[in-house]
C-alpha cells in the first residue's frame, strides 16, 4: 500500500482516536485535580472572576500537560495498530 493511500485510510482513524483521546485525557484530568484540590467543584475556567492566577495557570498546565500526554500516546498506538491491519505505517507530515 502507498503511503499516500495508507495516510488517506488512517483518517478515520486518526479521527476516532482524537475524541477518544479527547475523553480519556478529560476524566484524567478531572479525577487528578480532585485528588489535589478536593474543595473545588472543579477545573477553574480562564476567566473566573474569584479564581486566583496560580490556581487557573496550574490547572491551564496541568489540562495541557495531559491531553498532550494521552493524545500523543492513543496517536502512536493507533498507528502501530493500523500497520498491524495493513502493513504499513501512516507517515506524518
Amino acid at each position: 500500500m502507498s503511503t499516500k493511500a495508507a495516510n488517506l485510510l488512517y483518517k478515520p482513524f486518526g479521527l476516532v482516536g482524537g475524541i477518544v483521546a479527547g475523553a480519556i485525557a478529560s476524566a484524567v484530568v478531572n479525577k487528578i485535580w480532585a485528588a489535589v484540590s478536593p474543595d473545588d467543584e472543579g477545573l477553574p475556567k480562564a476567566r473566573a472572576a474569584g479564581e486566583r492566577w496560580t490556581k487557573v495557570v496550574a490547572g491551564a498546565a496541568l489540562q495541557a500537560a495531559v491531553f498532550g500526554a494521552v493524545k500523543t500516546g492513543v496517536d502512536r498506538a493507533g498507528a502501530r495498530q493500523f500497520e498491524r491491519w495493513s502493513g504499513t505505517y501512516p507517515a506524518s507530515k
